[in-house]
């Protein structure tokens, strides 16, 4: 029962989510330009929980290029509106557009000529008329059975934050370089400044077997160097195929009698081989793309250089470096 809540909760945010893409229309592209071309930062503001998904969006665009902070509307109309200049663009957030706070703040906003975008749900609120912009984030139902929590609701305006920032991310041609520049004592940036030279397995850390070899060997060569696979490769090193623990499943899911079988019968003949050069950013991605934890990093003739693992990249407590 508690885990069928739980799905249902899930299922109700992330339909929120889809529908979202069915709302974003030219205004979204509209804010994209407003913001593009200010020379002021973009301000976020909100009260309650949507102050907290304002914090976090101002957070993200901070680190992805676009100068950003967090106004808080009760705070403003006690002075703080002072850190706001014509220059800059405010992005108010309230679902239901009817926040006293907010709609305090942005008529003087508004006589202060600085651009206003909102996310709400309130089409036709107070919040909405004293926009410039106003972008639909509207859902369906909170997933609060009570309707009253806000949780579909925000999860919608933190997604649209997101879309934004990374729209406006592409749209500065925003590098690895830039951000890691933004993270220098971050674990993300990091790991986006090493290269997998840096974190692969060398030398006699490799799994390998040669073709012929049965699986019994592999399963003990596997084993030893716990890397969950073992590479297969010719006598000059070079690069034949891989066995992972998938590869061995999905024999025996297939009914196969792995150990009247050699290596070269269940092993995949096309690993994903990446330089030694790549960064651990790209390694991962590559991963993810294609739902798998190795990496072969070989040389311009496919002679095996190394091996990494997702744990190599991600670490534990810390960067893994050369096996050690």
């Amino acid at each position: 029962m508690l885990i069928e809540q739980a799905k249902e909760v899930l299922q109700i945010e992330a339909q929120s989510i889809l529908g979202l893409t069915e709302q974003i229309g030219p205004t979204f592209s509209e804010a994209v330009s407003v913001i593009l071309k200010a020379r002021g930062r973009v301000i976020l503001t909100g009260m309650g929980k949507s102050g907290l998904v304002a914090r976090k969006i101002s957070a993200t665009l901070n680190s992805t290029g676009t100068k950003s902070f967090f106004l808080h509307p009760a705070e403003a109309i006690h002075g703080d509106l002072g850190m706001t200049t014509p220059d800059d663009v405010v992005i108010a957030i309230s679902n239901s557009g009817h926040t006293v706070e907010i709609n305090k703040i942005l008529p003087i906003l508004k006589e202060m000529k600085v651009k206003i975008i909102s996310f709400t749900g309130g089409l036709d609120s107070p919040m909405a008329h004293h926009s410039d912009l106003v972008i639909d984030v509207s859902v369906e139902r909170e997933a609060c059975p009570l309707g009253l929590a806000p949780t579909a609701s925000t999860t919608a305006a933190l997604a649209m934050g997101d879309a934004l920032a990374v729209v406006l991310l592409k749209s500065r041609h925003f590098s690895k370089k830039d951000f890691r520049r933004f993270h220098p004592g971050g674990s993300l940036g990091e790991r986006l400044s090493f290269v997998v030279r840096d974190v692969m397995v060398t030398d006699d850390h490799v799994p390998k077997v040669y073709p012929g070899t049965g699986i019994q060997p592999a399963l003990t060569e596997i084993n030893n160097k716990k890397m969950g696979a073992t590479l297969v490769v010719d006598r000059d090193q070079k690069l034949v195929g891989i066995i992972s623990d998938g590869d061995l499943r999905r024999a025996l899911t297939r009914g196969e009698d792995i150990y009247r079988k050699n290596v070269e019968d269940i092993m995949s003949s096309a690993p994903k081989t990446i330089d030694e050069d790549t960064t651990s950013a790209e390694a991962i991605a590559l991963m993810e793309l294609n739902a798998i934890t190795h990496l072969v990093i070989v040389d311009a003739h496919q002679r095996v250089k190394g091996m990494v693992h997702l744990h190599d990249l991600l670490g534990r407590e810390e960067f893994k470096v050369n096996g050690k």
